[in-house]
């Protein structure tokens, strides 16, 4: 906001006291996002500024650490770039995998996620619904409770929890089920850990955008003739849309980041981009994880961009004007 000219110099000195509180704030928390990108591209195997990265020596800078993402954990790296060799990346580089372990993870969770936190937060927004706020409490717990607990509670709940393979459903979940028929180290067990994590966020997000939704259209809706069905399919869910898809994004990103659960649940199968970047830590620190961190950057800093372009489209639905 612009300064009144009638400030007085008290209200001047606080003012741009104001902004270089703001500004120290925003350096403080994007600055050690910001220093990554460059250092992704060092051409030495260090995690500090070089000379000739300071210099702006070309030749302090290259891209061979995005190109170990491609290559790290192969046996025939060096082979000629043609289709047998970008197969051979697809089926056997550890972050290429492990960045398909994500999205496969991440896409089933947030499905499940989204359909149960939606259900969820339309019954919490019923009047007539009994114990909501202990309802909503339980709901939430997950992202109020320290992950360390819940990862280990899901340890062993899905270590003791064994389905019959010999059963109609034990047949169709077989393959997403360890050799004795457990959840822990499979895929199943994984997408389950993360869909509960992530239903908080769904919850709140829908939660929030029925707060602003006119009830009257759904009673003017069953006045005309339509069933319940037609009323949330053509009233109910094109206007909560924008809160639906947020609350997705919401889980999708706390899936993608998670870390705790994977160490707890996931096998040697099941490794994720953040588990692989733990293990990168802990076994060869390599700038390589610099490179995966400047494109988790890049992809966060879309998904962000996508939730704003929501939330104005839903402001403009419900006839408010965005800020």
């Amino acid at each position: 906001m612009a300064l009144p000219t009638y400030a007085s110099p008290l209200e001047r000195v606080w003012h741009w006291t104001y902004i270089a509180i703001c500004v120290a704030i925003f350096v403080f928390l994007i600055a050690p996002i910001l220093v990554v990108i460059p250092l992704s591209f060092n051409a030495e195997p260090y995690f500090t500024f070089t000379e000739k990265m300071l210099s702006f020596d070309p030749d302090g800078y290259s891209m061979r650490w995005y190109d170990t993402l491609l290559t790290f954990g192969r046996s025939r790296a060096d082979a000629p770039r043609d289709a047998s060799w970008w197969a051979d990346a697809w089926a056997n580089a550890k972050w290429l995998n492990a960045a398909k372990n994500s999205l496969i993870v991440g896409f089933f969770s947030t499905i499940l996620a989204t359909v149960l936190g939606t259900l969820a937060a339309l019954g919490l927004s019923r009047p007539e619904m009994p114990f909501r706020r202990i309802i909503m409490a339980v709901l939430i717990s997950p992202m109020i409770v320290p992950i360390i607990i819940t990862a280990t509670g899901m340890f062993f709940f899905y270590s003791s929890t064994c389905v019959d393979t010999t059963s109609t459903i034990g047949r169709l979940l077989a393959p997403m089920l360890s050799n004795s028929g457990c959840l822990a180290n499979t895929y199943l067990g994984v997408i389950l850990a993360h869909a509960t994590l992530g239903i908080p966020f769904v919850i709140i997000t829908v939660t929030a955008t029925l707060i602003g939704f006119d009830q009257s259209l759904n009673r003017a809706a069953a006045s005309l003739g339509a069933n319940p069905r037609t009323t949330f399919f053509k009233i109910t869910m094109p206007l909560i849309l924008p809160g639906v898809i947020s609350g997705a994004l919401f889980a999708f990103v706390t899936s993608f980041d998670e870390v705790v659960a994977v160490l707890f649940i996931a096998g040697p199968d099941q490794q994720t981009i953040p588990r692989q970047m733990w293990n990168g830590i802990r076994e060869q620190i390599s700038p390589a994880i610099l490179a995966v961190a400047t494109l988790l950057v890049i992809f966060s800093i879309a998904l962000l961009a996508t939730v704003e372009v929501l939330r104005r489209r839903g402001e403009r639905l419900r006839g408010l004007t965005p800020a």
